[in-house]
Parts: C-alpha cells; sequence; structure tokens
C-alpha cells in the first residue's frame, strides 16, 4: 500500500486546527503530519516535516494566506487547499490565493455547522487527494507578473460574429483561464467559460479577469448574448447554455443539478455549443480532476468545431485534458502558453 498524504495544516484557530486534524486523519489515505498557527510556524514545520500537502486558512493575523502564497511558492512550490470563509473578503482573498498558487479551496459552513462540517470535511479529503497529485513545480522560481500581453489579432477574425470561444477548466483552472484570455485581443469572437466553482465566487472571479484582459469579462446572467470582445463566466451553482436565436447567440442560465459530477458542467455547455454553434465554435480544454466536458467536446468535434486541449506539463491536474484528448474531442495536446494563439489560429483557418 501507498504511503499516506502527508498533511500540514495551517489555523489560526486551535479549534478549527483540531477539527480538520481529526477529519482527514480519518481517511486511512491521508496522514496530518503537523499544525501551524500562523505563515511564520508553517513556514519552519514545512522545512523540517516536508508535507505533501498544506491546507491553509485565508484570514490570519500576521500575514495573510495570499502573501504566504506569494513568499512561499517560489521557494517551495507546494500543493496548497485554501480553508476559505464565505464573507465577501474571504471570496476575494480566496480568488486571489489561487492566483497566487493555491491548487483548490473549500468553504468553511456558515449555517448548520454540524453538518456543515461533515460535508466540508469529505470535500477537503477529496481535494488534499486531488491536490497530492498536483503539478505545482513551475512556480519554482516564478515571479509574477499580472500584466495582460494580448496577441497580434486577426482583423477579419475580428469582425465575424458568429463564432465562439469555449473553455472549460477544474482544479488549477482559475490561473490557466487568467493565463489564456489575457493573451485575446479585445476584438476576439465571444467567449464562454465554465470552471468548477461554487455561486458567490465567479463573480469576484469574472470582476478579477475583467481588471486584466484586454476583453470584457462578466459572471453569466441568464439571457445574456454572446459577442464579440466579451468573455462570459458560468456562474456557480448553476448550469449555462449557449442557444441560438436568429442570428444571435445567447446564454441559457438554469438549473441547480449535477451534470457529469458538476454545476456549472462543462459537459453541458459544450453539448449545447455543439447543437446549437456547430462549425463556427472552438474549444479549449484545460487543467482539471476528472472527465466533464470530454462527451460535450466530442459533440463539438463532431459537429463540426475544432478543440485542442492542455498538455501534461503544464497542467496542474491532467485529468480533464487527457480524458478530453483520448475520448477524440481534442484534435491535439498543446503547452498553455500556446493555446490562446492556438484557438485563435483555428478560428481564423475555419
Amino acid at each position: 500500500m501507498a504511503r499516506p498524504i502527508r498533511v500540514l495544516i495551517v489555523d489560526d484557530s486551535a479549534l478549527v486546527r483540531n477539527i480538520l486534524s481529526q477529519g482527514l486523519n480519518l481517511d486511512p489515505n491521508i496522514e496530518v503530519v503537523g499544525t501551524a498557527s500562523d505563515p511564520y510556524q508553517a513556514r519552519d514545520k514545512i522545512v523540517q516535516l516536508r508535507p505533501d500537502v498544506l491546507t491553509l486558512d485565508v484570514e490570519m493575523p500576521k500575514m495573510d494566506g495570499v502573501a504566504f502564497l506569494r513568499k512561499l511558492m517560489p521557494q517551495f512550490p507546494i500543493p496548497i487547499v485554501m480553508v476559505s470563509s464565505l464573507t465577501q473578503r474571504g471570496k476575494q482573498i480566496t480568488i486571489d490565493a489561487l492566483e497566487a498558487g493555491a491548487v483548490d479551496f473549500v468553504a468553511k459552513p456558515t449555517s448548520n455547522v454540524a453538518s456543515g462540517l461533515n460535508a466540508m470535511i469529505g470535500e477537503l479529503q477529496i481535494k488534499v487527494k486531488i491536490a497530492s497529485t498536483a503539478n505545482v513545480s513551475h512556480w519554482k522560481g516564478k515571479r509574477v507578473s499580472v500584466n495582460p500581453q494580448t496577441l497580434s489579432g486577426n482583423k477579419a477574425l475580428a469582425e465575424s460574429t458568429d463564432k465562439i470561444i469555449t473553455i472549460g477548466a477544474s482544479t488549477g483552472g482559475t490561473e490557466a483561464i487568467r493565463k489564456v484570455i489575457t493573451q485575446f485581443p479585445a476584438t476576439t469572437p465571444g467567449v464562454v467559460i465554465v470552471q468548477h466553482m461554487p455561486g458567490g465566487f465567479t463573480k469576484m472571479f469574472s470582476d478579477r479577469l475583467n481588471t486584466l484582459c484586454a476583453m470584457e469579462v462578466k459572471e453569466a446572467t441568464d439571457g445574456d448574448r454572446v459577442h464579440n470582445g466579451l468573455i462570459l463566466v458560468a456562474p456557480g451553482g448553476m448550469q449555462m447554455k449557449v442557444v441560438r436565436s436568429g442570428g444571435l447567440y445567447h446564454v441559457k442560465c438554469a438549473g441547480t443539478d449535477k451534470v457529469s459530477g458538476h454545476c456549472p458542467s462543462v459537459d453541458v455547455m459544450m453539448n449545447s455549443v455543439a447543437e446549437h454553434v456547430g462549425a463556427n465554435a472552438v474549444g479549449g480544454m484545460l487543467t482539471g480532476m476528472g472527465g466533464d466536458g470530454s462527451d460535450g467536446m466530442l459533440a463539438m468535434k463532431n459537429a463540426g468545431a475544432r478543440c485542442i486541449a492542455q498538455d501534461e506539463a503544464s497542467s496542474v491536474v491532467f485529468g480533464m485534458p487527457k480524458v478530453a484528448f483520448d475520448k477524440g474531442g481534442a484534435e491535439r495536446l498543446v503547452p498553455l502558453d500556446m493555446i490562446a494563439q492556438t484557438l485563435l489560429n483555428l478560428l481564423a483557418e475555419k
């Protein structure tokens, strides 16, 4: 049997440290090797204990989780799962943390704490296991830059209104999406994105991207038109489809049932694009655990769309891109820094 995943818990609350330790140790595949009450203790224990995964509180005294991440990741790249409060500030810091290198996050329960805690521990156990497989080596020695460098747009392409770019992502996707869409020129055809995220966080995520991109980025609302220069992010906890009305495309945001294990689901979005957009679409599958989107991407390909997936070397988790490629929906695997230009080239070829 493989050795258990070694976890270090960082939280300023002794009660939370105790709850998380007990909860994670219930899983035979996980071993909590230590706890720390602040980032300074955490840094010493990382060197001493060499954990496989860190759980990190978002809001802490002395140094918040994001500031700690920005110092830690270039020196000791380690998969980190953030433990976030559901306050507005907690949501914003969580988005910043994902951008600074965290692999994923779980939200602390705010109501019905007893049952909420059990659900949270179950989710944390799963995400710690996923994080243990994540590739975060590219953070070593990294300097974080947020200046968008937009690619040269194709003028003929920019004047077309009937093209759509679709992107699906999960674990590690918030950073991958940022890298892709900050390279799109302002005149790029409409983009629709599904990133696995709960309600509330997609608004902050979209608002953050909107400050970095040449295109406008917003959380999708039911009835929004898909058009040049606009990126629509599926709202957390709601399914999003693309539908055609005459010569125009709109999004339909409705339904809270999980499909392929997720809400929003990449399969739901890509299947709708296959049905209503067909050969006028291109698709990209980015880093993520599992296989959501692989059937939808294959449907897009069968409808005449051109699709690609992120390669293993640049993926945090090579799950969704691998399944999309293995099933035949993605025609090739592409490094993350080439995804944007490849998608634009595919549109220009059509």
